[in-house]
């Protein structure tokens, strides 16, 4: 593709995208339209080349956590991202933890040379938290909503069907844009090993697909 056109692109993507942020942030979830949302989505994924598909969010739901798949993925992600204790919901940026389930913590941590919001089981930004779960209707930040919500990223990388179809190393690929903790990863921070990974999903229940 022509590289003009990329930008350019790229350019009206990422300026849906800003307008698609301004009305979550600025608007409670009953004055936001549906198809204001779906539109602005629509937009944004258009825009990013199928890497981010924010409209596919709204594909998860609370039944696909009986999935055994989407349970060991989930795992896998919480290994990566040094949450899969008990403790893993409710922890921040750095180590430390908070309290109460009613809304993400807001809270900003200095750890090193990196400044997050990231909190619970996924490490989830204060912003993407706000847009998945306006997305989703998510009434809390409780573990179940985290877990939905993760659900949420992994469809908006386009990975969900494979995580369920056992498409493993292919999901590992998608999500990798998502959680800088995992395999592959192009954020240039410390991840697991897809070996590594790989034995976590399997030991956690998780079936790969039968390759003939």
């Amino acid at each position: 593709m022509n590289k003009k056109l990329i930008a350019a692109a790229g350019f009206l993507g990422y300026g849906a995208y800003v307008l698609y942020r301004s009305e979550i942030d600025d608007l409670s979830a009953g004055d936001v339209m549906a198809d204001q949302l779906s539109a602005a989505a629509n937009a944004i994924d258009s825009g990013t080349f199928g890497m981010l598909k924010i409209s596919n969010i709204r594909k998860a739901n609370i039944g696909l956590l009986s999935n055994a798949n989407i349970q060991a993925m989930l795992k896998v992600i919480r290994a990566g991202e040094g949450t899969l204790n008990a403790e893993g919901y409710s922890l921040l940026y750095g180590g430390d933890r908070f309290s109460g389930y009613g809304d993400h913590p807001r809270i900003t941590v200095k750890k090193g040379n990196y400044t997050s919001t990231a909190a619970g089981a996924y490490q989830f930004l204060e912003s993407t938290w706000d847009e998945t779960a306006q997305i989703l209707g998510l009434p809390d930040f409780s573990p179940t909503s985290q877990d939905i919500a993760a659900i949420g990223r992994i469809a908006a990388r386009g990975a969900l069907a494979d995580v369920i179809a056992g498409r493993f190393d292919i999901a590992i690929r998608k999500i990798a844009r998502e959680w800088a903790s995992m395999p592959g990863s192009p954020y240039g921070q410390p991840t697991i090993q897809l070996e590594t990974a790989r034995k976590i999903f399997v030991s956690s229940k998780g079936t790969l697909e039968s390759v003939a």
